[in-house]
């Protein structure tokens, strides 16, 4: 029996380190999970409090609005204006989705279809590269780099497979501060690419899942913050990260007001909405929670230096990354020759540290691994000595 969309999907090599984690610990092991990017940090109290009032209340169980209650849109252009000084009209440029991975793979559906062609870097988080498939598109992974990269070199990179692909691609996805390679990238850097975006009538879709998890002094720039960017970009925000509500389902689509129509229209068909509830709690938290990000960026703050400054001690020094709640690290070159998969399968069984082989990002992803700081401090420690033991060669 044929599937047709997923007919060609490659084995999920993330899925491969989850088995193994899961029959070690069957057997009893104490597996230290930098694997699955799962934020651990509980939600703000407020938005559990509201949801629990908001779902007693029966005539909140009805069917609800797929665009999004008008509170729970007015409340993220209201952040918008507080954070970033952009002007949303909630009606027009706001779209509530069930997650940033749900709108995005939807909004694919509106932008491609067969013969249209769209640019994603490489590596990047699978949907970003996937999304255009399932849409029937041609996809161009542009290589992003590793490392010691510079966004000028990307940029670089994206025009040149930009005058070299057929069709011209229509659509370049993009994510700053970026999973899995931590990249960042400023304002000016954001305006030359709507400049290039105008000047070639192409749609640019930012995801900026990490809007709110950067260091040192960093401050991801919004690509709505760029004069003239709504005439050609839409953004992704989202409560997953930066309120750590990931199992909530709750992010919007902001930005050029024909696409956010556009998306509206095809998930009228789709979907009625997040559990209503759940929108306002949503609301509530956008509201009166503006300091929860804070918060929840400091954890991940001392979880990124517990994690580099430990490795640094054992001789596998990595930069420590500004944004995202990743660390992509080379492999070690004594390891070098086993391969992205085959390295954390090792780290799995022998270290008992489970992390995301780069390989699973795309070719680009190759002679990495991802660590996931999802676990406390203390155990991120316990990681770094149970590494120690098992990474006899550095």
């Amino acid at each position: 029996m044929e599937f047709r969309r997923i007919t060609g999907l490659p084995p999920y090599v993330f899925g491969i380190i989850d088995s193994i984690k899961l029959d070690l610990r069957r057997q009893g092991a104490d597996v230290i999970d930098l694997g699955f990017g799962n934020p651990d940090i509980p939600s703000p109290e407020l938005a559990v409090t509201k949801l629990t009032e908001a779902a007693h209340n029966g005539r909140n169980h009805r069917y609800s609005s797929s665009k999004g209650i008008p509170n729970l849109r007015k409340a993220v252009a209201a952040l918008y204006m507080r954070r970033y000084g952009v002007e949303l009209d909630p009606d027009t440029e706001v779209v509530t989705t069930i997650g940033a991975k749900e709108g995005l793979s939807h909004l694919m559906w509106v932008l491609l279809g067969p013969g249209d062609s769209a640019l994603v870097p490489s590596p990047s988080y699978p949907i970003h590269i996937w999304a255009p498939l399932f849409a029937g598109a041609d996809v161009r992974q542009v290589a992003l780099g590793g490392i010691g990269s510079s966004p000028e070199t990307f940029f670089a990179n994206l025009t040149e497979a930009y005058e070299s692909t057929w069709p011209k691609p229509r659509v370049i996805v993009l994510s700053f501060p970026h999973n899995p390679t931590t990249m960042c990238v400023d304002l000016p850097w954001m305006a030359r690419l709507v400049s290039f975006a105008r000047e070639h009538g192409i749609v640019l879709v930012h995801d900026f899942a990490y809007s709110d998890t950067a260091f040192d002094g960093f401050r991801p720039p919004s690509i709505l913050e760029v004069p003239g960017a709504k005439e050609v970009a839409v953004e992704f925000y989202t409560l997953t990260k930066s309120y750590s509500m990931a199992g909530w389902r709750v992010a919007f689509m902001v930005g050029n007001s024909d696409v956010v129509a556009a998306l509206t229209k095809l998930k009228s068909y789709l979907d009625y909405g997040t559990f209503q509830p759940i929108q306002i709690a949503a609301t509530v938290t956008l509201n009166e929670a503006e300091e929860y990000p804070r918060f929840v960026n400091q954890q991940y703050l001392h979880r990124r230096d517990a994690l580099c400054d430990g490795l640094a001690r054992i001789g596998w020094e990595i930069e420590k990354p500004k944004g995202t709640m990743f660390v992509w690290a080379p492999i070690p070159e004594p390891y070098s020759e086993m391969g992205s998969l085959e390295f954390s399968k090792m780290l799995a069984t022998e270290a008992l540290v489970a992390t995301s082989p780069g390989v699973g990002f795309g070719p680009g992803g190759e002679g990495y691994v991802r660590f996931a700081l999802i676990e406390n401090e203390q155990r991120i420690a316990q990681g770094v000595r149970n590494l120690r033991r098992a990474l006899t060669k550095l």
